[in-house]
């Protein structure tokens, strides 16, 4: 039997689907047909490209199932409405974008972050300091880089804050909540509940600004700080959301013996990350998380038994894992009911 080499040439092509994309929202096309059809030279005129270039990107975004072609003319598919459209409420174009003008050239180092296993900011860039110091340089990329990850988080965490029963809880603490959509969908989910999002201050803005939107928002405050440097909110619940990816484990054990110490008896943590399979086998998605967290954090994804190990260690009690089906697995640890 012939072995074919299908897969190894689809991976050999991959890039050239994501940078299609990328350049597309990069250009403005789907926003700007968001407003109506549009031929292909009378977009490349609002967008100022090369009228048969533009044609080339647009046939391959129709291909990639981005657009739709009819009676020669271009239009969003309903999946790039609702997701490559910037004023669509769970537009994923920051992380796009985030993805084009950071991700992208920092990966074309990957072999060097294997081999010196840190990130490739520096070489890449000239820039020292993490993710965090470094692509919120600007209140444009700060914006584009948290509303990407909102727009995520508007799919992820409706089946995280889900996963378990949380009606027993009173006060939520959204630690690193970014623009609030844990607690948002956990406020939303679960009736008793009231949030608190703690971040930085560059975040707080942004989180009003979508707190606002909810039904839940009398339920929901914000608090600036960081979990490393200040003193915890008071919750009997605490959440993580794609925060312990980030870091190495003396730091993920320093900040899961904080959050031990600031709950009450009873109390209990939210994780929402990545799973890899206990076999190591997948999934994909997962282990490609796990290299990009090696290219520009000093984290990396882990297994269950993994983070159960951790939680243990710093006290935790019935630690439970739950495979959502999307982006991101949940983890549910509690501290016991009895007092010291």
């Amino acid at each position: 039997m012939t072995l074919s080499p299908a897969p190894i040439i689809d991976l050999m092509e991959a890039f050239r689907r994501s940078k299609a994309m990328f350049a597309a929202v990069s250009l403005g096309v789907f926003d700007a047909l968001a407003e109506g059809p549009a031929t292909a030279s009378g977009l490349s005129l609002r967008l100022k490209t090369n009228a048969e270039a533009l044609e080339r990107l647009l046939d391959a975004c129709v291909a990639l199932q981005l657009l739709e072609h009819r009676e020669g003319a271009f239009m969003n598919s309903p999946l790039a409405d609702r997701y490559l459209v910037r004023s669509s409420p769970d537009a994923l174009t920051g992380y796009i974008r985030y993805s084009d003008d950071a991700l992208y050239p920092m990966w074309a180092h990957l072999d060097d972050a294997v081999r010196e296993a840190t990130p490739r900011w520096n070489q890449t860039f000239g820039w020292s300091g993490s993710l965090f110091d470094n692509f919120f340089q600007t209140e444009e990329r700060k914006r584009e880089f948290l509303m990407g990850m909102h727009g995520l988080g508007r799919w992820t965490s409706p089946v995280v804050v889900r996963a378990f029963d949380l009606s027993r809880f009173k006060i939520l603490a959204d630690l690193g909540g970014a623009t609030g959509h844990l607690a948002i969908a956990a406020c939303e989910a679960w009736p008793q509940l009231r949030a608190i999002v703690s971040d930085l201050a560059e975040a707080i803005p942004i989180a009003n600004e979508q707190i606002v939107k909810s039904p839940a928002r009398d339920r929901i405050s914000v608090m600036a700080a960081d979990f490393f440097k200040d003193d915890l909110p008071a919750a009997d619940l605490y959440a993580l959301g794609r925060i312990l990816h980030d870091w190495q484990e003396s730091r993920i054990e320093m900040l899961l013996s904080k959050i031990f110490k600031a709950l009450p008896p009873g109390g209990a943590l939210l994780i929402a990350e990545r799973l890899l399979d206990e076999d190591r086998s997948g999934p994909l998605g997962a282990y490609m998380q796990s290299l990009n967290m090696l290219v520009c954090t000093e984290g990396r994804e882990r297994t269950f038994s993994e983070y159960e190990r951790l939680l243990k260690r710093a006290g935790f009690i019935n630690v439970r894992g739950e495979r959502t089906g999307r982006y991101l697995d949940a983890v549910f640890a509690e501290k016991t009911a009895e007092k010291n």
